[in-house]
């Protein structure tokens, strides 16, 4: 299993917009093959990133996803916030999971 976080730096007066447009988001990921869980999380210090965290069966069903039509669609609506709204650079990165504790 692999995570990808993508971490994703928005100012403090955008940061509820941002928000709820995770929280109305398409859903067209949710039926991918590979396809985990989502979670978005929401910094709780000024200056950090919003963290969107997948996580997939393999580094090759990520892949996958990015080259769907489901995802140039789930993009495509997502209702974008303005330029100025986020004050630097996302930045992606992928983990391989090596061990994981049950969630309750």
């Amino acid at each position: 299993m692999i995570t990808v976080a993508n971490r994703i730096y928005v100012k403090p007066e955008y940061q509820d917009q941002f928000a709820e447009r995770f929280r109305e988001r398409a859903g067209l990921v949710d039926g991918m093959p590979g396809f985990v869980a989502n979670h978005v999380l929401r910094p709780t210090r000024e200056g950090e990133p919003f963290v969107v965290l997948t996580f997939w069966e393999s580094r090759e069903t990520f892949e996958a996803w990015t080259q769907s039509d489901a995802f140039r669609q789930g993009h495509a609506r997502s209702g974008s916030l303005p330029r100025e709204a986020f004050s630097g650079p996302n930045v992606l990165e992928m983990h391989e999971v090596v061990t994981s504790s049950p969630t309750r």
